[in-house]
C-alpha cells in the first residue's frame, strides 16, 4: 500500500486545524513532533521541551481562533512546534541560523508572535497587558498564556497572577507542569474531574448552589466546602487563593482530555483560569526522555541514534575553567559557596556541586533572590560566589544596588556569557553588565582576557573581603594556554603590556585581547607601530598605564565586548577629568554597536559589529590618518 500523505503538508496556518478530528489532529501532532526533531537534528537547538508541548500547542490553534486570540510563551525555546503550524515550516531548518528563525519568539517575526520570549517568567504579566487592553478597547478575543519548562519557579510568575486575580479581566493561563514538580501522575479520574469542574453543567450548578447557599445563610461554609474539596481532590488550593479558577491536572500529550478542557476554558465568562496540563520534557522520542536533561540543548544529532555530533577536542571552555578554579578556593576555604538560578551546567556550578553539594545552591528561576541570598550569605561571613549569565544578572539589577552595592558586601559575580553569544541572538547577549555594574560605588570590575587570566580573577575575587566584585568571561573554549599551578590575587586595578609600540595604544578590556594583537599585527604590515595593552579592571581603572599609553602615542584606542557607556566610557571620563585630553591625543571608543544584533556565528556577528581584528587596525588607521585601509591583511606574529 502506499504511504499516507502527510497531513502536516496540509497545514499552512492554524485555521487549517479547525475542524478536523481527533484522529487527524492526532496524526498531526505525530508528523509536527517528526519535523521538530529533524529540524533540530540539523540546526541544534532546544529539543526536550518543545517535544513536550507538541499535543498542547496542536490543541490551543485547534481551539482557539490565533492570531486573533492572543497566545503568550514563556521561555519560547518551547515554541518550535508553534513555529511550524504557523506558517514557518519552510524555514524551520533555519532555526538559530544568521539570516533565519530565531530560537524564541519573536514580534518581528510572524503575527503569531505577539510578544517575544527568552527569557522566564514574563507569559501572564505581558498577558496581563494585552487582556487589559482588550477590555479597554470593547474588543472580546482571547488571552492564553502558556507557562512551561520550569518557568513557575520565577518569582514574576506570581506577582502577575496575584495581581490579575484581583482584576476579574479573562485571562487563560496553561501551566505546562514538564517535571512533575507540582502535580502527582495524574489518571482518567483527574481526567474526568478537569472535565467536569470546567464544564458549563458544574459552573451552573455551582452557581445555583451559591445562591441557595447565600438564601440560607450558609455562603461562607459553601465556599469553603467546595474549596477544600477541589483543592483536596484537584491539588489547586494556591491557584485558587490567588484568585484563578483551577482545572487540572490533565494529561498534556491526550488530545481527547486537552481539546474538550480548552473548549470549556474557552468559552467561560468571566474571570482568570489556570489550566494545570502535565507533559513529558522530550516526549516521544527515546534518546530524550531517557536523558536525564531531556535533550534541553542539544547541537546536531543523528536521529535515529540520538548520538550528538562531538566538537572537536580542544581547550577546556571559560565556564569549566571558572568551575575548576572555584572548587580550588572551596578546596582552601571553606567560607566558599556557589549560588546559581537554574543554570547549573550552564555555569558550572554541577561541577562544584558535585565536590561541595553542601556548598552549591540552585535557587531556580530567581536571579533577583540569587543575589539577595548572596548578600545575606556576605553578611552572615561566608564568601558568595554567584553565577549568573551576564544577560540574566540584568534581571537582579534592584538587587544588586540595594543589597549588595549599597551595603558595600562582597559578593562574587562570575558573569558568564559575557559579549556576543551567537545562535542564542540579543535576548542572551551579554552586553550591558560593564556599564550597569560600572556606574555603582565600590564595585571591582574585571574582564578576562584568556583562561589564564581567568583563573587570576578567581582568584582575586576570592580575595576582596571588603566590598563586591564581578569578572566576566565568554562563552566558548579558551586558548589552550598552560594553565597556572597556584594562581594569586591581581593588584586590584591594575593592568598589563602586552606588546610594545610607538604610535597607537591598543587598550582592551576582556576577549578582544587576541583580535587586539592581531591588529597589531596587521597595522605592522602598514610599518605603523602599536602597543597592545589589557586593562584587566574597568573599576578601579589604572591611572598609571592609561597616563603613559597617553604619553607614548598618538592615537588611543579602546576595545571592549560590551555597549557603549561601558569601559571606554569610564576611560574618557578618567581623561577629560584628569586634563589628559588637552594634548592632541586621538581617542577612539570601540564597543558593540548601539543596536541588538540577531543571531549568526559569533565571529561573523564580531564582524559586523566592527570588533574584529580588521575592524580596529581600521579603526587606527582611521584615526591617525596615514596608511591604507584596503590594504590591511593578518600577518601572523
Amino acid at each position: 500500500m502506499p504511504a499516507s500523505k502527510s497531513l502536516l503538508e496540509q497545514i499552512n496556518h492554524p485555521s487549517d486545524l479547525r475542524g478536523r478530528s481527533r484522529a487527524e489532529l492526532k496524526r498531526i501532532a505525530d508528523e509536527v513532533r517528526q519535523e521538530t526533531i529533524n529540524a533540530v537534528s540539523v540546526t541544534g537547538g532546544h529539543l526536550g521541551a518543545g517535544l513536550g508541548v507538541v499535543e498542547l500547542t496542536v490543541a490551543i490553534h485547534a481551539v482557539f481562533d490565533t492570531p486573533r486570540d492572543i497566545l503568550v510563551w514563556d521561555v519560547g525555546h518551547q515554541t518550535y512546534p508553534h513555529k511550524i503550524l504557523t506558517g514557518r515550516r519552510d524555514r524551520i531548518r533555519t532555526l538559530r541560523q544568521g539570516g533565519g528563525l530565531s530560537g524564541f519568539t519573536k514580534r518581528a517575526e510572524s503575527e503569531y508572535d505577539p510578544f517575544g520570549a527568552a527569557h522566564a517568567g514574563t507569559s501572564v504579566s505581558a498577558g496581563a497587558g494585552f487582556a487589559v487592553a482588550r477590555d479597554l478597547t470593547g474588543s472580546d478575543n482571547k488571552v492564553i498564556c502558556v507557562v512551561g519548562d520550569g518557568a513557575m519557579s520565577a518569582g514574576m510568575i506570581y506577582e502577575a497572577m496575584n495581581n490579575v486575580g484581583g482584576m476579574n479581566s479573562r485571562l487563560i493561563v496553561i501551566l505546562n507542569d514538564n517535571d512533575m514538580s507540582i502535580a502527582p501522575p495524574v489518571g482518567a479520574m483527574s481526567h474526568y474531574l478537569s472535565r467536569t469542574v470546567s464544564s458549563k453543567g458544574y459552573r451552573r450548578l455551582r452557581k445555583a448552589a451559591k445562591s441557595v447557599a447565600r438564601t440560607i445563610g450558609l455562603e461562607h461554609p459553601a465556599k469553603k466546602v467546595e474549596h477544600y474539596a477541589r483543592g483536596f481532590a484537584l491539588g489547586g488550593d494556591m491557584f485558587d487563593a490567588l484568585g484563578f479558577y483551577y482545572v487540572g491536572p490533565i494529561d498534556g500529550h491526550d488530545l481527547g482530555a486537552l481539546i474538550p478542557v480548552l473548549e470549556n476554558v474557552r468559552d467561560m465568562e468571566n474571570g482568570p483560569v489556570l489550566v494545570h496540563v502535565v507533559t513529558q520534557k522530550g516526549k516521544g522520542y527515546s534518546p530524550a526522555e531517557k536523558a536525564d536533561d531531556k535533550y534541553h540543548g542539544v547541537s546536531r544529532f543523528n536521529v535515529v541514534t540520538g548520538e550528538q555530533a562531538k566538537a572537536k577536542a580542544g581547550p577546556p571552555s571559560y565556564t569549566r575553567v571558572f568551575a575548576e578554579e572555584l572548587v580550588r578556593a572551596a578546596e582552601r576555604d571553606d567560607r566558599v559557596v556557589g549560588i546559581t538560578a537554574a543554570m547549573p551546567s550552564g555555569t558550572g556550578l554541577d561541577y562544584f556541586g558535585e565536590r561541595f553539594p553542601d556548598r552549591c545552591f540552585d535557587v531556580g528561576i530567581a536571579e533577583q533572590h540569587a543575589v539577595t541570598f548572596a548578600a545575606g550569605l556576605a553578611a552572615a561571613g561566608m564568601k558568595p560566589f554567584a553565577a549568573i549569565y551576564s544577560t540574566f544578572l540584568q534581571r537582579a539589577y534592584d538587587s544588586v544596588v540595594h543589597d549588595v552595592a549599597i551595603q558595600g558586601l562582597p559578593v562574587r559575580f562570575a558573569l558568564d556569557r559575557a559579549g556576543l553569544v551567537g545562535a542564542d541572538g540579543p535576548t542572551h547577549a551579554g552586553s550591558f553588565d560593564i556599564g550597569f555594574l560600572g556606574q555603582l560605588p565600590g564595585f571591582v570590575l574585571m574582564a578576562a582576557a584568556d583562561e589564564v587570566e581567568l583563573q587570576l580573577m578567581v582568584a582575586t575575587a576570592h580575595a576582596i573581603d571588603d566590598r563586591p566584585s564581578a569578572f566576566r568571561y565568554p562563552r566558548g573554549e579558551g586558548l589552550g594556554l598552560t594553565r597556572l599551578d597556584d594562581p594569586r590575587p591581581l593588584e586590584i586595578g591594575k593592568g598589563r603590556i602586552v606588546r610594545e609600540g610607538s604610535t597607537i595604544a591598543i587598550l582592551s578590556y576582556g576577549a578582544r585581547l587576541q583580535e587586539a594583537l592581531a591588529a597589531a599585527d596587521m597595522l605592522g604590515a602598514q610599518g605603523l607601530s602599536a602597543t597592545v595593552a589589557d586593562a584587566r579592571f574597568a573599576k578601579p581603572l589604572d591611572a598609571e598605564l592609561i597616563a603613559r599609553l597617553v604619553r607614548d602615542h598618538e592615537v588611543l584606542l579602546t576595545v571592549e565586548e560590551g555597549a557603549r557607556g561601558g569601559f571606554g566610557a569610564f576611560v574618557l571620563h578618567h581623561l577629560a577629568e584628569n586634563g589628559l585630553l588637552d594634548r592632541g591625543l586621538r581617542v577612539r571608543t570601540m564597543t558593540l554597536p548601539d543596536l541588538f544584533q540577531d543571531q549568526d556565528k559569533p565571529e561573523i556577528m564580531y564582524a559586523e559589529a566592527g570588533l574584529d581584528a580588521r575592524a580596529i587596525a581600521a579603526c587606527a588607521i582611521g584615526a591617525l590618518g596615514r596608511g591604507d585601509v584596503r590594504a590591511l591583511k593578518l600577518v601572523a606574529s
